[in-house]
């Protein structure tokens, strides 16, 4: 049997056997590259949450073991829950594996988690009477938030471009008035979960059932999608920034976030010293 782990997911050094497993441990990380935080939403691999990956080869196919991390050890156990389980299914799905353990490290419900997850429990068998919502409403209803916060980006940018162009207008804006780059690549894709028109002719701003808005009631919908964009962008900030706190040396597998940064946020890796009188 022969075994690949890299602690980092940026940082994979393998040893030169095994490649079938170095392989592995490649598609691993790719499959978990499409695993995103709920809340913050971005995948687990830019924000550093995953703390090791390990491939090995066995007579009944790839085993596979990942530990995943999170800010702090009171993360909400349901999203904690939701990105372990998705990291599972990810793994899982990739061909030729056998085997897949998915733990999560020091959270206070790391146990019952791990235990449910190697169960297959399924989020209402692990948590059974204190799962109060459905697990695939919460991930509804977090897909709603990063489309808002999306749309947002793309037509605060349009705006910022055209000064003259009055916040009203932003209404009648469609996807072909925005400029091409990854604002717009985002947006296409979160509309796309959502079932949201794709076609060129369709209006940016609309609610997630496709609903546009009144030409008066155009500001205010702005200004809140802007809120729902400020408070995601900030919890990603914070919470990147617990992390790392937490786990000496994890920001080196977090991927640099430029939507909501404060200049604090490029200076991370500068020493810190603190002074006392």
């Amino acid at each position: 049997m022969t075994a690949v782990e890299t602690e980092a997911p940026g940082q994979a050094e393998a040893p030169q056997q095994g490649a079938q497993a170095q392989q592995a441990t490649q598609a691993i990380l790719n499959a978990l590259a499409t695993v995103v935080d709920p809340e913050l939403d971005e995948p687990i691999t830019d924000l550093g949450f995953v703390r090791s990956v390990s491939a090995s080869e066995t007579p009944w196919g790839m085993e596979a073991v990942v530990h995943l991390r999170l800010p702090t050890s009171f993360c909400s156990p349901n999203f904690a829950y939701l990105m372990a389980s998705d990291a599972k299914d990810a793994i899982s799905a990739l061909a030729g594996m056998g085997t897949v353990v998915v733990e999560l490290d020091d959270h206070h419900d790391s146990g019952l988690i791990n235990a449910g997850l190697a169960a297959d429990a399924g989020y209402r068998g692990t948590f059974r009477h204190e799962a109060e919502q459905d697990l695939e409403d919460l991930r509804r209803t977090f897909q709603r938030k990063a489309h808002t916060a999306a749309m947002e980006r793309c037509l605060t940018g349009l705006l910022r471009a055209d000064p003259s162009l009055p916040e009203s207008a932003a209404g009648t804006v469609t996807l072909a008035d925005l400029p091409e780059g990854g604002h717009k690549e985002a947006l296409l894709r979160r509309r796309k979960v959502l079932g949201l028109p794709e076609r060129p002719n369709a209006v940016v701003l609309v609610d997630h059932e496709g609903r546009g808005y009144a030409h008066d009631d155009v500001p205010l919908a702005l200004r809140r999608a802007r809120s729902t964009r400020i408070s995601i962008d900030g919890n990603a900030h914070f919470c990147r920034g617990l992390l790392r706190t937490r786990y000496e040396g994890s920001g080196r597998d977090q991927a640099e976030r430029h939507d909501g940064a404060e200049p604090a946020d490029y200076h991370r890796l500068l020493p810190f010293h603190v002074k006392e009188n």
